[in-house]
């Protein structure tokens, strides 16, 4: 049941036999009355009056009239200057909780099945280092965007492109040959990524020392960064891998299963997943491919040195090099080679990039390319940019070891989740293992929610204390609204209270419980806005504030020792009706919702 879509057909009714002209689409927009005014639904009527010949203010009037007269939804209404405020009847905002409470997938919308698949890259981590903050908002933004799409009806397949090769993958072997005296996670209890993380910050250690040595030498800084012995040992490696040297590949290979089984591991700590993992090891020499089809179609062009470059200035951009002289590819040949070999696997319509906003240009030479080359959404594909994330302490620098690592983050608010909730003498009557767990969903719910909350566009602080209080705009403010309805649900059940979605004829509802059947109704609304602007913030912010409108409900009305019965299987249904949409838009956003708390 679409209020709005309903109201909206009434005006356009009202319009039409009033002043004689059909308004065009668009013209007819509702709002949530300000809470300052009495009334549902606004409409602004300014757009109509020079059609309709009237002041806006009779404009409004002459409207409100014809609906309360022949609509029968419409029980008032009231006009402040060009604004029609409409107030619905409650028999309208009651046949609504029927619907949503009978209705398990209430604000979702069915597969459609025929759009195509929404493909969804998020993480994309490099194998020389463990995922830090930075990777964890990106996969969170990443894996709740796919869950909106699911919501929205849309087939998604998420995927990871693992960045498995490089100088920088190099650095990490280098060091391991030189200092690591046959280290493994296994002889060092040392988790894969971590260790083969510390091996990155080692080289670099050592690499700025070299630096240093031959600047006091008297070489200039930036010979002395290609002459270093550390980096031409590094090259080398490289140069090795591209050969296939036997040795070289069987080192990559070992120390890529090391970091492999860590990410693994926190990725299931952090709750999210991927259909398809792709690795640049094996998709840079399709996106060679693809480029040298583009120079032999005269899409791009050779220099004399025999580097292939694509000339972009035509739609407003530079030319890109995609081939080097030496014939080794750069980022955006792996980023073609990707794209070719989701392209032959999956029915893709749209594509979706989870990247940070740094890598805006590139995605925008990306777009281009992957047009020329003849692929349809090429030019559609979405850059999701988001913002940079920090702590109150500032930036992080993988090479110098201080990144805030993703493991110890999650573990330290774990621990944090516990110590507060102890201090509140929260869930003093569960086991220890079942307190565990809760402590653990409370801590990841923290933790996702002040991430996500946060209009993806904009960089934000990450502040572990702020984000795990029970009060205000958090994760465990909305887990603990979660887990006290929950409470009285059970408590019902206890007393043999069955539900009915039958109410009384005539059931009026108080101010509050209107305000909270207002918030329901906008739920469907909310999930196809987040998906049309991708924007899990939308969302995440709804879900406070339907469980802020329930807690100012409850503040004022008792459910269980309300006197009349129809009032507390009404509320009770009520309850209920919010416990699924919270628990279905946190789901969307991969936040676990605890029943006790």
């Amino acid at each position: 049941m679409n209020i709005e879509s309903i109201l909206q057909k009434r005006l356009q009714d009202a319009v039409e036999q009033l002043f004689g002209f059909t308004p065009a689409e668009g013209v007819l927009q509702l709002q949530q009355t300000r809470k300052e005014f009495e009334g549902d639904l606004t409409l602004v009527v300014f757009p109509l009056v020079k059609l309709a010949r009237r002041s806006p203010a009779d404009t409004a009037t002459l409207i409100g009239e014809h609906l309360r007269a022949h609509a029968p939804e419409v029980e008032a209404f009231n006009v402040v200057s060009g604004f029609l405020n409409i107030t619905l009847h409650d028999r309208v905002w009651l046949a609504l909780l029927q619907e949503a409470f009978r209705d398990d997938r209430y604000g979702l919308k069915a597969a459609a099945g025929d759009e195509g698949v929404v493909m969804i890259e998020y993480s994309s981590p490099n194998t020389n280092k463990p995922l830090h903050l930075g990777h964890i908002r990106n996969n969170l933004l990443g894996y709740s965007l796919a869950e909106i799409m699911k919501g929205n009806g849309r087939t998604v397949v998420k995927t990871n492109i693992v960045n498995d090769r490089g100088i920088h993958i190099c650095k990490s072997m280098y060091a391991w040959q030189q200092w690591g005296e046959g280290k493994t996670p296994e002889n060092t209890g040392i988790k894969g990524d971590h260790l083969v993380g510390d091996f990155y910050v080692l080289f670099d250690k050592q690499y700025k020392k070299e630096i240093a040595e031959l600047e006091a030498g008297g070489m200039a800084r930036e010979e002395a960064e290609n002459q270093a012995p550390s980096m031409q040992a590094a090259r080398e490696l490289l140069r090795k891998w591209e050969a296939r040297d036997p040795e070289t590949i069987a080192l990559w290979q070992r120390m890529n299963g090391w970091v492999y089984a860590g990410f693994d591991a926190t990725y299931r700590e952090l709750g999210v997943n991927f259909d398809k993992i792709y690795y640049e090891s094996e998709t840079y020499l399709q996106g060679k491919e693809e480029v040298l089809r583009g120079l032999g179609e005269g899409l791009f062009y050779q220099r004399e040195d025999g580097s292939v470059w694509a000339d972009l200035t035509a739609e407003g951009l530079d030319h890109k090099v995609l081939l080097r002289s030496d014939g080794t590819s750069v980022y955006m040949t792996q980023d073609i080679g990707t794209a070719k070999m989701r392209f032959d696997e999956y029915p893709i319509n749209q594509m979706v990039y989870v990247v940070g906003n740094e890598q805006n240009y590139h995605f925008q030479v990306l777009s281009h390319l992957l047009d020329k080359l003849g692929y349809r959404w090429g030019r559609d594909l979405y850059h999701f940019s988001y913002g940079m994330v920090e702590l109150p302490s500032g930036k992080m620098k993988s090479r110098e070891g201080t990144v805030v690592d993703a493991d110890d983050l999650i573990a330290g608010m774990v621990e944090v989740a516990r110590k507060m909730g102890q201090e509140l003498g929260k869930l003093e009557d569960v086991t220890d293992e079942e307190a565990g767990k809760t402590y653990k969903m409370i801590a990841l719910g923290a933790l996702k929610y002040f991430i996500l909350k946060v209009d993806p566009r904009k960089n934000m602080t990450f502040n572990p204390e702020e984000s795990i209080d029970f009060n205000g705009n958090t994760g465990p403010f909305i887990q603990y609204t979660h887990a006290r309805i929950m409470s009285v649900l059970r408590k019902a059940r206890e007393n043999q209270i069955s539900l009915s979605t039958t109410f009384p004829p005539g059931m009026t509802l108080e101010a509050k419980e209107k305000e909270l059947l207002k918030t329901i109704s906008e739920y469907p609304g909310v999930v196809t806005e987040a998906a049309a602007s991708y924007s899990p913030a939308l969302l995440a912010n709804y879900c406070y504030e339907i469980a802020r409108e329930f807690n100012q409900f409850y503040h004022d009305h008792s459910i269980l020792n309300e006197p009349d019965p129809d009032k507390t299987n009404f509320r009770l249904v009520l309850s209920e009706c919010v416990v699924k949409i919270m628990k279905s838009g946190m789901g969307m956003l991969g936040i676990g919702m605890p029943d006790r708390m």
